[in-house]
């Protein structure tokens, strides 16, 4: 049976896109408190079915898909350039597909704008006027109003328009940053893309004879499966080496393993590759906030994601991304030593104009993980990294990173890192790292 949270989030989804949402409303239609009313809301909005608006409310919007997650919905730009809506609230849910700059003559500017799109343009109201009955949402620039009709316009077709005190200029840069950040967001896989989901997943019950391990084992020829209670929260682990010595009318709840590791559908790939391998672990359930098993994910599902991963273009370029690629690899006889220079620009430093702290963190991890890289195919995870001896490097210098492998086994690598300028060691850094074998 469902949880009253569950229940509600059920409630949520079933209501029509668009629809207001209040916590008192929710409170009295499903009889609970207001608390837990509250905590549905916020778990939907993590979710990506409701959206909170300043001076708005919150309302129901159309769940994005994941390949999609780089269109913005007009709620979300009301957020981002902390806009009014000045008409057309019931078509806050809907999603842009491109922004128009209104910086030109009319009649040019109505070329570029259809439905989807997103105009942005300050106070020309029968800009305005065109831009709705083309099927767009409109954005006003420098604070300014627009004329009644237009707003009646607007709540007819369900068309956002929105005021925002910000220029032209600036609302474009930070619709921009939000769809660039996105796409970063998209590259990192999380477990709730790649989970066996529930439906296909094999679990026994607390009750359960150790007999029905076996048939299970017979049927899928797996040896570890989730234990669960009634209502399927997680109870335990149970495995080949639990069953050992036990007769077959032994109950599952005495040889279990109990309050076994577990992951949550937003936890990344990448962590829950590194908890298996520190682990030693083959197979994790995961579970959702009120510990229910939603499926489960092998040490073999995430091999294939970090492939996949691996494969995948660059959309959206990270700190560590820009740092990377001004990396110069420059040729040593030697395979535990290599030499790599990089240029110190400006996105590199810090308010003293000399290479940040973080920065030069990710230089002698990235060289760390290039040399371990010649000794065995697969991802690096670091597991420590102390900086022992850094000075001051300023502004467009160039570096020299040598990286020495001081020793390497079957799962974990340990590498030495010196920095040098101009000659002088201006750093160093010693590094542990996990090694992760895709085959």
């Amino acid at each position: 049976m469902a949880t009253k949270h569950e229940q509600i989030l059920q409630y949520i989804d079933s209501l029509p896109v668009g629809e207001k949402i209040s916590v008192r409303q929710i409170a009295k239609d499903m009889s609970v408190s207001e608390g837990t009313a509250y905590r549905a809301i916020k778990d939907a909005e993590n979710k990506g079915y409701v959206s909170t608006i300043e001076r708005v409310g919150t309302i129901r919007i159309e769940r994005k898909k994941k390949e999609n997650f780089e269109k913005l919905t007009y709620a979300e730009v009301v957020n981002i350039v902390d806009g009014q809506v000045l008409g057309g609230r019931e078509g806050l849910h809907k999603t842009l597909n491109k922004m128009v700059i209104g910086a030109m003559k009319l009649e040019a500017m109505m070329r570029y704008t259809g439905a989807g799109n997103l105009l942005i343009v300050g106070n020309r109201t029968k800009a305005h006027e065109l831009a709705l009955e083309a099927g767009a949402a409109v954005l006003i620039t420098g604070g300014f109003d627009t004329d009644d009709y237009v707003k009646k316009l607007a709540d007819e077709l369900q068309l956002p328009i929105i005021s925002s005190s910000y220029d032209t200029f600036t609302v474009a840069t930070m619709i921009n940053r939000a769809i660039y950040d996105q796409l970063i967001k998209k590259e990192i896989v999380l477990v709730e893309d790649i989970l066996t989901p529930i439906e296909n997943t094999i679990y026994l019950k607390v009750d359960d004879p150790v007999s029905k391990w076996y048939e299970y084992n017979t049927e899928t020829k797996h040896s570890r499966y989730p234990v669960v209670d009634e209502q399927l929260k997680i109870q335990g682990m149970v495995t080949a080496k639990d069953i050992m010595g036990s007769n077959n009318d032994t109950v599952i709840e005495k040889i279990m393993t109990k309050n076994p590791l577990n992951v949550s559908g937003k936890t990344s790939v990448a962590s829950c590759s590194h908890m298996m391998v520190w682990e030693g672990i083959e197979m994790l359930p995961v579970v959702n906030q009120s510990n229910k098993l939603q499926g489960i994910i092998s040490r073999q599902d995430v091999l294939k994601a970090l492939q996949m991963i691996q494969r995948q273009p660059q959309i959206g370029e990270t700190i560590d991304d820009l740092v990377t690629s001004h990396f110069v690899n420059i040729s040593t006889s030697s395979k535990e030593s290599e030499l790599y220079r990089c240029e110190v620009t400006p996105q590199m430093t810090n308010h003293l104009g000399t290479i940040s702290y973080g920065v030069f963190t990710t230089i002698v991890t990235e060289a760390a993980n290039r040399v371990l890289r010649s000794f065995k195919k697969g991802d690096i995870v670091v597991e420590n990294i102390t900086i022992y001896f850094i000075k001051p490097v300023q502004i467009e210098s160039m570096i020299e990173i040598r990286p020495k492998v001081l020793e390497v086994g079957r799962k974990f690598g340990k590498v030495d890192v010196e920095v040098y300028n101009e000659g002088v060691v201006v750093g160093k850094a010693l590094m542990m790292c996990q090694l992760i074998d895709r085959s």
